[in-house]
């Protein structure tokens, strides 16, 4: 019997924490595992669409067309030449798209509904948010299993994490009754500094059962990959960023199999 898909989405209303960066070479390290993988693009900005090398601007068709305009998602989805990894590709058509969705029924649910079209072609579905909570995130969050927070190793790290925890709360309680949190990613760790050592462990002591064991470092081949159009393990996978995504992706794969 072939397993269930599994959606996670990767959501923190706080910019900068690494959120688009995660689920680009999460997808990228779960599709080098050989397990089919799609990555949706939520965001407006469409930096996961030319994170793995496509030309938002030149893009005919994109998530907005499945969101309004009720296109079939199968004939959205591009091929990024890497073996066992698919995108749903977004740009900035999706800037207006609260107001679009404002007046339609079960506007929470578009993105469940469409990714149910495709998902049996799929082990992974992996959604990038934007960073707020708006009618995009609440509908990632309304398709997902779980959700998975990056979350900076800085000083007001635990503010952010509160927010966010609020927010699966209402999901769970309002449209998603099954939302997990799929756990807690230390990213952009420098372990040079007292600060990012400090964060963890508070994290760590806080929530012992959700933090993954996994840490994203610092690393400057993590934050060129980008402007190459490609997930770090096909930027450079000997460097310390593409290892730790790796890691990442081998820890998500263990709990699957451990948990069924």
């Amino acid at each position: 019997m072939k397993p269930q898909s599994k959606i996670i989405c990767i959501a923190n209303q706080k910019g900068g924490v690494g959120k688009t960066t995660t689920a680009v070479n999460l997808a990228a390290s779960l599709a080098a595992a050989e397990r089919p993988t799609l990555l949706v693009d939520m965001d407006p900005q469409g930096n996961a669409t030319s994170g793995v090398g496509l030309d938002k601007a030149s893009l005919k068709h994109t998530v907005y067309d499945a969101l309004i305009n009720d296109s079939a998602v199968s004939g959205l989805i591009v091929d990024t030449g890497q073996p066992y990894l698919h995108i749903l590709p977004a740009n900035s058509d999706l800037t207006g798209v609260e107001l679009e969705l404002a007046t339609m029924t079960g506007r929470e649910q578009k993105l469940k509904f469409m990714l149910a079209s495709v998902s049996e072609r799929y082990r992974y579905i992996i959604i990038d948010c934007p960073p707020s909570l708006n009618l995009l995130t609440i509908n990632a969050m309304t398709a997902a299993d779980s959700v998975l927070i990056p979350l900076q190793c800085e000083f007001y790290a635990m503010e952010g994490l509160s927010q966010i925890l609020q927010t699966i709360r209402l999901i769970q309680k309002n449209l998603n009754p099954l939302l997990k949190i799929e756990g807690i990613l230390l990213t952009m760790f420098d372990a040079r500094g007292n600060l990012g050592k400090e964060v963890a462990s508070e994290i760590r002591t806080h929530f012992p059962d959700q933090v993954f064991e996994s840490v994203i470092p610092r690393n400057v081949r993590l934050a060129e990959a980008p402007s190459h159009g490609k997930p770090v393990i096909y930027y450079d996978i000997t460097s310390r960023g593409a290892a730790s995504y790796l890691q990442l992706a081998r820890e998500i794969i263990q709990r699957e199999n451990i948990h069924g």
